[in-house]
């Protein structure tokens, strides 16, 4: 609303699904109530699929910020399709280590290494006591947290955002993972050119909504061996004459990625 008042909303007939950020034409029905009653064209969607199911994230954001922490330890796999996804679809794509304080951070950047190589930016940080290295990247931007349950999403908003009064997730060091404290996507307004969501933490990724092709292409290092194989529809599985398996035996592609594209497109398959 023009005023800043939030509105409890509902849609009309059987719209579609929406995302948050999705920029819509609402009409008032009461006090505090209103109808959604028109949606704006989205540049850009962030969404997960499954076999049967998808998930929508965000809408018209510019960049996903991957956020992963030493400890709970961060899945790669992961990584590897929320960076797919963006590269789909047409978002900016960066990776916040969190928790820098912590003495598994070093191994941890040496994880990301392989990131910084392929072109992604990589920043280091801790949450709670300085978000200097993140501020100038968000400027000018909708962006989109996204990451595991415990990487410190919500630590992050709650740094940006004081009032938003975020509940931080506990770590639980004997099960090495995070509590789930985040249950829905929020919109929040940092300045008027700025904003940022924050996202429930997440263990999957599905990428059923790509076809073979346009997950190859996703793996930005793939690029320059794509349509070199000896055969046409070879998918870099296990197939003969694969030019992208020739580039990983040379060192020119990382067998963790090619490893992590493999069993996305054995997924999909199945």
């Amino acid at each position: 609303m023009p005023d800043g008042a939030a509105l409890d909303c509902v849609t009309r007939g059987k719209r579609g699904a929406l995302a948050c950020g999705d920029r819509v034409g609402v009409a008032s029905s009461g006090p505090g109530q209103g109808v959604i009653e028109t949606v704006a064209p989205r540049r850009t969607l962030l969404y997960r699929s499954e076999r049967a199911r998808e998930k929508l994230i965000a809408a018209n954001v510019t960049q996903i910020v991957i956020v992963v922490a030493p400890v709970p330890t961060f899945h790669e796999d992961l990584v590897n399709r929320c960076l797919a996804a963006a590269e789909h679809g047409g978002m900016a794509a960066f990776i916040v280590l969190n928790k820098l304080d912590l003495p598994q951070a070093a191994a941890a950047l040496e994880r990301l290494a392989l990131y910084r190589e392929l072109g992604y930016r990589v920043v280091a940080l801790s949450a709670k006591r300085d978000l200097g290295p993140l501020l100038p990247l968000l400027r000018g931007h909708v962006s989109v947290l996204v990451g595991q349950s415990g990487m410190g999403k919500s630590t992050i908003i709650n740094a940006l955002v004081p009032e938003a009064a975020v509940r931080v997730a506990e770590v639980s060091t004997a099960l090495d993972s995070g509590r789930h404290t985040t249950t829905h996507a929020r919109l929040y307004h940092l300045d008027a050119d700025t904003h940022i969501i924050d996202s429930p933490g997440m263990q999957e990724f599905g990428l059923h909504h790509l076809g073979p092709d346009e997950l190859a292409h996703a793996f930005i290092e793939f690029r320059p061996w794509l349509g070199q194989c000896r055969f046409r529809d070879c998918r870099h599985v296990t197939e003969p004459g694969c030019a992208v398996a020739a580039a990983c035996a040379a060192g020119k592609i990382s067998e963790r990625r090619l490893e992590s594209y493999r069993g996305l497109a054995r997924e999909l398959k199945a």
